[in-house]
């Protein structure tokens, strides 16, 4: 059974685009994961920690084979050879990979809680999630105008659009 996954993917260290650029790849080049859609690129300050450079974020939408927890350690191995090291909570990082949706499975574990549980609450997250989600795929019905007016979008901007994206009205100018 095919199983549909939203990833997002940040990086503030080093080459923030080409880490970014390259695991979509990796993710993709896997034999039981199929990359199906990419957001645009946003630059976008830190959250938790702030005393660290801007971040660039994403979501990708993957077709999958592997169950939930057979997922997250494939892209913990990913972060790992990336260079992710977990030494200050929400702090600097090569590759940061988080699943935010796996179909419409509701999973609470020690290691994993899906949906992602502040995906709602940060525009970072959210921002390139309903650039890209259908709306089947998600929790619940939302308004995508309703979500972006209420939220606070400062420090959220598009650095990359997608090819062919209309991202405009999803972030401040």
């Amino acid at each position: 059974m095919m199983n549909i996954v939203y990833i997002a993917l940040g990086s503030n260290q080093g080459d923030r685009a080409g880490y970014l650029q390259e695991a979509v790849e990796e993710i993709g080049r896997h034999e039981q994961i199929m990359v199906e859609k990419e957001s645009s690129i946003y630059e976008t300050d830190p959250v938790g920690y702030t005393e660290q450079d801007k971040f660039l974020n994403m979501v990708i939408k993957v077709n999958t084979q592997l169950a939930p927890a057979d997922l997250l350690k494939v892209l913990q191995e990913f972060e790992y050879f990336f260079g992710r090291k977990r030494e200050i909570r929400w702090g600097p990082r090569t590759l940061d990979l988080d699943i935010l949706l796996y179909n419409q499975e509701n999973i609470e574990t020690e290691e994993l809680i899906i949906p992602h549980p502040r995906m709602w609450e940060r525009a970072f997250v959210f921002i390139p999630l309903i650039e890209i989600a259908e709306s089947k795929d998600l929790p619940v019905e939302i308004n995508r105008k309703e979500l972006l007016a209420r939220q606070d979008r400062e420090g959220v901007h598009v650095w990359k659009p997608k090819s062919g994206g209309d991202v405009s009205g999803l972030t401040e100018s």
